[in-house]
C-alpha cells in the first residue's frame, strides 16, 4: 500500500528522483527510484569518465562547503553531458539527465548514496553492511528499508575513505572508525570490519542546509518567545548557559540557534570532535576540531589540548561540543570562574540530572564549581510522536546542607506533555539579581528588556521571517541601533526592511 510519494530534487543538475513510502507486511519501505544503469551502458559511463580524467578537464577546486560542492557538480555535470551528446547523440534529454545524475554521483560523491543525501526529509542514513538494505530514519515514518545496497564491503570502505580523505583523517584496519563533517554539513561515521562485526558500516547523520533559527523552533512548538528573550538577554550579558538533553533530542541545534545573540564585535572559539555548529558570517569565530593520532602515534590534538589552547586566544565566548571527561570540565568550569562565557552541552535528562553527572564520575566536578552556570536549558524528544521541546530551564542554586555545600536546579520554565506547552514554573532566585548587580540596572529594567526582545523574537516569528544570515542581519542592526529594531518590531513593519 502506498503511504506517500513525492520527489527528491537535485537542484543544481535540474532533475527530480521520485520516491514512495510503501507499507508492506514485513513493514515500512523506502523506495527511491533511482537511474537502473545496465551493464553496457555502464561500460560506456566509465569510458566518459576515462575521457575526462585523462585530458584533465575536471575542475580542481577542493570542495569546503555545500555552495562549491554544488558548483563543482554543475561543472562536471556540464562536461559529461556534453560527453554524452558526441558519443550517443540519440539517448531522449530526460534519459540523459538520469546518466549525468549517474556518472555526476560517482565521481564527486558516494555514489547511490548521494540520492539519498538530497532528500531533505531524511535525519539518517545507515549502511549496515554492504551485503544488507541501507536504512534511513524518514521525519515522519522513522527506521525504514530502502531498496538500496551497495556493490561489496570494499565499496563501502571506499566511501568511507573519500570522506576521510576530504577531512585529513584516515580510515583503515590500523584507524578503524572515523568521524568527519562532510563538505554539506552533515556528520559522517565510518567503522570497519572487523570492529563491525557483520562488516563496514557507514552512518550519516543530516543537518538542514539552512540552519534552524528561533523562528523555526518557535513555529514547530521546540520553544517559547520567552524563553528565547530570556536567553537573548543572558547571553548577551555574557553568562553562562549548559544545553542538556538525550541523544538526538536536539541540544547541539539549540545551542546554534542561541549563538546569533552573541553581540558581533566579541570572539567566539568553538572547540568540537566532528564539527556540527553552523553559525551566521557576521560573528567573530574560529571553529576548532579535534584531530587523531596517525598510524605512529604522533600528531593527535585533542579536546584539552584545543580547550587549553582557546584560553590563550583571547576568547570572549567559548563553546564545547560536548563535555564528557573531568580534565574537560575542569578547563571549562575554570574559563567560567575567570570571566569567559561558555556554552556547552551534556547528556542528561532533566535539570537535576545535569547536575547529579557533573558532580559524579566520570566527570567529577567539585559542587562549588557549578555556581558559575546561570541556566541549564534542558532539551526533551518524544519518539513517538516526532516532537522535540524545551524540557526544561532552571539555575543553579547553591545550598548549605548540614555544613556541606550542594547545588540544586530552580526550574524556571518546564514542558507540559498533555498541553503539548512550555509553562512557567517559578521565579529567577539568581539570575534576575546578577543582571542588575552586573548591570548596574533596576529589577523594573531587565524586566523591561526581556518584554522588548520577546516582542521582537514574537514579530520575526509573526513574519516568518527565517534564515540564519537574515536573522543576523537584525541582530547586527539591532546592536548598532536597538531603538531602531525595538520600534520596528512594536509598529510591525516588514523586516526585510533590515535584510536589504
Amino acid at each position: 500500500m502506498m503511504l506517500e510519494q513525492y520527489k527528491v530534487v537535485f537542484a543544481h543538475l535540474d532533475t527530480a528522483i521520485s520516491v514512495s513510502i510503501l507499507s508492506e507486511e514485513t513493514g515500512r519501505r523506502y523506495d527511491i527510484a533511482i537511474p537502473d544503469v545496465s551493464g553496457p551502458t555502464k561500460l560506456l559511463l566509465q569510458d566518459v569518465k576515462d575521457e575526462l580524467i585523462g585530458a584533465a578537464r575536471l575542475p580542481t577546486i577542493v570542495a569546503t562547503n555545500v555552495h562549491e560542492q554544488e558548483e563543482v557538480q554543475r561543472t562536471v555535470g556540464a562536461l559529461v553531458d556534453k560527453s554524452l551528446k558526441q558519443h550517443v547523440p540519440s539517448v531522449p534529454p530526460e534519459t540523459r539527465k538520469l546518466l549525468v545524475l549517474y556518472v555526476v554521483n560517482e565521481m564527486t560523491g558516494l555514489g547511490d548514496i548521494e540520492y539519498l543525501m538530497q532528500d531533505p526529509n531524511l535525519e539518517e542514513i545507515v549502511v549496515p553492511a554492504a551485503r544488507e538494505a541501507v536504512m534511513v530514519f524518514h521525519k515522519k515514518h522513522g527506521w525504514l528499508t530502502t531498496n538500496l545496497r551497495i556493490a561489496s564491503e570494499e565499496q563501502v570502505q571506499n566511501y568511507a575513505a573519500i570522506i576521510a580523505r576530504k577531512v585529513g583523517r584516515d580510515v583503515s584496519v590500523l584507524h578503524p572508525i572515523l568521524d568527519a563533517r562532510l563538505t554539506t554539513g552533515d556528520r559522517a561515521n565510518a567503522v570497519l570490519y572487523p570492529i563491525a562485526n557483520k562488516g563496514n558500516t557507514l552512518t550519516i547523520r543530516k543537518f538542514a542546509r539552512d540552519p534552524w533559527t528561533f523562528v523555526d523552533f518557535i513555529k514547530n512548538g521546540t520553544c517559547t518567545a520567552k524563553v528565547f528573550a530570556l536567553l537573548w538577554i543572558a547571553i548577551q550579558y555574557e553568562m553562562n548557559v549548559l544545553f542538556s538533553g538525550g541523544t538526538a533530542s536536539g541540544k547541539t541545534s539549540m545551542l546554534n540557534v542561541c549563538m546569533p545573540f552573541v553581540p558581533p564585535n566579541q570572539r567566539l572559539i568553538s572547540i568540537e570532535d566532528t564539527r556540527e555548529l553552523q553559525l551566521p558570517t557576521y560573528l567573530f569565530w574560529e571553529p576548532l576540531v579535534t584531530r587523531i593520532a596517525n598510524p605512529e602515534g604522533k600528531g593527535e590534538v585533542n579536546m584539552l589540548d584545543l580547550l587549553v589552547t582557546s584560553l590563550r586566544m583571547r576568547p570572549d565566548r567559548i563553546i564545547l561540543g560536548e563535555v564528557r571527561r573531568g580534565d574537560h570540565a575542569t578547563v571549562l568550569f575554570e574559563a567560567m570562574h575567570t570571566g569567559h562565557s561558555v556554552y556547552a552541552t551534556v547528556h542528561a535528562d532533566n535539570a537535576q540530572e545535569t547536575i547529579n553527572r557533573l558532580v559524579n564520575p566520570p566527570i567529577s566536578i567539585p559542587a562549588n564549581l557549578l555556581e558559575a552556570v546561570h541556566i541549564n536549558v534542558v532539551m526533551f524528544r518524544d519518539r513517538r510522536k516526532g516532537l522535540r521541546r524545551v524540557f526544561q530551564v532552571a539555575e543553579f542554586v547553591s545550598e548549605n546542607d548540614a555544613g556541606v555545600q550542594r547545588v540544586k536546579p530552580n526550574l524556571l520554565y518546564r514542558y507540559t506533555a498533555a498541553e503539548d506547552a512550555i509553562v512557567k514554573h517559578g521565579e529567577s532566585m539568581s539570575i534576575m539579581e546578577k543582571l542588575c548587580q552586573h548591570l548596574g540596572c533596576t529589577l523594573k529594567e531587565i524586566q523591561k528588556e526581556l518584554v522588548e526582545r520577546e516582542a521582537i523574537i514574537t514579530w520575526l516569528a509573526k513574519r516568518d521571517f527565517s534564515g540564519v544570515d537574515r536573522i543576523a542581519t537584525i541582530m547586527q542592526v539591532y546592536y548598532a541601533t536597538p531603538q531602531r529594531v525595538v520600534d520596528a518590531a512594536t509598529k510591525d513593519l516588514d523586516p526585510n526592511e533590515f535584510a536589504r
